[in-house]
């Protein structure tokens, strides 16, 4: 019987179920809980169910549901150069917000080509938030774009630690040329002899 009893509380832990609640009140706000809304009160309610199980619970299971709906709907891409100050500010904002992005290291000319067709222009940083775009660091405009797709304010969230995308091999940094290999020394000519 106590065998029985374990097991019934060890599937408990290592898989729960909940249902989460996303609703707009009359002054406009966004709410998502785990309670369901005043009934009165609730504009454009969304209903969604949530189930983690233990180790095999995917890495968004862990974001909080208002940044995973955010994110499965307006997802983020930063393009970045190496050396580029702006490019690292960029990083820390989204990074302070909580917000989960994928980082595009400007290296070679397929991502050139991304850029210059995402974004218009070989400008970076450039964020894209679902369709929107923003080129070169403008931290208002970063935060108004986060805002209307629906992600929490900077401390309603942890705090994210993306680093760097590493350097691909043979990386020579934007706008630079690679140094052409030395040439062989030649042999020295002798002066004829007289």
């Amino acid at each position: 019987m106590r065998s029985v009893i374990f097991a019934v509380l060890l599937g408990a832990a290592c898989s729960a179920a909940a249902q989460m609640y996303r609703w707009t009140d009359d002054k406009g706000r966004v709410h998502v809980t785990d309670t369901p809304p005043p009934p009165a009160a609730a504009k454009d309610l969304q209903k969604k169910s949530v189930t983690i199980s233990g180790a095999a619970a995917p890495q968004s299971a862990a974001l909080p549901y208002a940044v995973q709906l955010a994110a499965k709907t307006f997802p983020v891409t930063l393009y970045t150069a190496r050396e580029c100050e702006p490019c690292g500010a960029a990083r820390n904002l989204l990074n302070a917000r909580g917000v989960p992005f994928r980082e595009v290291l400007v290296a070679d000319e397929v991502q050139q080509a991304e850029l210059q067709k995402v974004a218009g222009a070989l400008a970076v940083p450039s964020v894209v938030v679902g369709s929107n775009v923003q080129k070169g660091l403008e931290e208002s405009a970063y935060h108004s774009l986060l805002d209307i797709a629906g992600y929490p304010k900077a401390g309603s969230t942890p705090a994210r630690k993306q680093g760097t995308p590493p350097v691909p091999e043979g990386y020579a940094g934007p706008g630079t040329q690679v140094a052409p290999a030395p040439a062989a020394p030649e042999a020295a000519e002798k002066p004829p002899a007289q």
